[in-house]
């Protein structure tokens, strides 16, 4: 029996999926390009069931890549997308503008991982969200803006998180929460403002634990015991009477403990006083 033979069909390792080829049936040493390699000793060769560019299993494909890098420029236009993916890790950057547009996703994220800036910003308008998110992670701060209004709150996430701040107000009434909170952490004065009547009251409490001191009783009537709390806990104290007869213990509490500190120990239970 020779060398191709023996490994045709060859079972996987313990644990592990079998080996079949990515069009279904089991792999033929005999019918590959890269027969020849099936003589090389380690990782100087191929090995069915191990590292094998014919499998189905994207494991298998990835070794094999991993131990021959120089073929990723050669498998770019290969019909099996999991092969085009991974050889788009080893290929010369300067060949993956040609699968930007390629009709599965998961190649689509690998082009946008390591796509040369020049050339990213044009799939900013990727079909699929996980391949915007990369491009919004890779972009280069000044081409962010035009990915402020994508339709996914994911995508513009990330864009909230690198805009430069010039331009992160007119973010500032995103229609997501999350984004907006991202927005309410990285605001400086007097931009940060623009957040005070958010709907949100994770916003609202947000911008309370970053508004400087002097103008946190514009939230002191705020519906929300959490934002009041947080009024409570950085404002000056002479400031805080009218929260004394907050509807919420909690922060009644934080308000004598701050302007009547013995008193307020006083109330605690089994904390001796004189």
């Amino acid at each position: 029996m020779n060398a191709l033979s023996d490994f045709m069909g060859t079972r996987a390792p313990a644990g592990d999926i079998e080996a079949s080829h990515w069009q279904g049936g089991p792999v033929d040493c005999s019918t590959c390009e890269y027969a020849a390699l099936r003589d090389r000793p380690g990782e100087q060769g191929c090995e069915p069931g191990h590292a094998c560019m014919q499998d189905v299993y994207a494991r298998r494909i990835d070794r094999f890549f991993r131990w021959h890098p120089e073929q990723g420029d050669r498998q770019l236009g290969h019909p099996y997308f999991e092969v085009r993916a991974i050889a788009a890790r080893h290929a010369n950057v300067f060949r993956l503008a040609s699968l930007m547009d390629d009709p599965d996703e998961t190649v689509r994220l690998q082009i946008a991982l390591r796509l040369p800036q020049q050339l990213l910003g044009r799939m900013a308008h990727d079909p699929h969200r996980e391949v915007r998110i990369r491009v919004a992670q890779r972009l280069e701060t000044a081409e962010l803006a035009a990915m402020r209004n994508d339709t996914d709150y994911g995508v513009r996430e990330w864009v909230a998180r690198r805009l430069p701040l010039a331009l992160l107000p007119t973010m500032a009434r995103d229609p997501d929460r999350a984004v907006r909170l991202i927005v309410a952490q990285r605001l400086e004065m007097p931009a940060l403002l623009i957040l005070l009547s958010d709907k949100s009251p994770e916003v609202r409490r947000t911008v309370a634990e970053r508004l400087p001191a002097p103008l946190l009783p514009r939230l002191m009537a705020d519906t929300d015991w959490r934002v009041r709390w947080e009024v409570a806990q950085r404002a000056d104290p002479s400031l805080l009477d009218p929260l004394r007869e907050d509807d919420d213990p909690l922060v009644r509490q934080c308000v004598l403990e701050r302007q009547d500190p013995r008193q307020a120990l006083s109330l605690v239970p089994g904390v001796p006083h004189g």
